[in-house]
């Protein structure tokens, strides 16, 4: 799986979210972030020679759009960080949120809901 850093996942962000998107348009997405554009089109750069992201001319510009789907990253993301911090095991991990109180009410039905639906199966 292609390695990308969290600043690559920022402008992959946007390209999962709406594609194809120039460079300017990738810019604009990311205003709030005071990212200079030769910032913004060096992660492009990286990102297409990853191979994360692919590149058609569209004119005198490029529009770039997403190789690496969002889903199989996210996968890969959090296989590692369960394998990392908790031992490939998720129920320590909803123990660890738990103990901090991080979870909601709603994420503890939702939790719920997830439980029963794999009694089910």
């Amino acid at each position: 799986m292609t390695q990308i850093s969290e600043a690559e996942a920022v402008v992959m962000d946007v390209l999962w979210r709406s594609h194809p998107l120039g460079a300017d348009e990738v810019v604009a997405a990311l205003a709030e972030r005071d990212w200079a554009e030769p910032t913004i089109k060096t992660l492009l750069n990286r990102l297409l020679t990853k191979g994360a992201i692919s590149a058609s001319r569209d004119g005198r510009r490029y529009l770039y759009s997403p190789v690496l789907q969002r889903q199989a990253w996210v996968a890969e993301q959090s296989s590692g960080m369960l394998d990392k911090l908790f031992d490939g095991r998720v129920a320590p991990l909803v123990a660890h949120f738990s103990q901090r109180g991080q979870l909601s009410a709603q994420d503890i039905a939702e939790l719920k809901q997830l439980i029963q639906a794999l009694d089910h199966d």
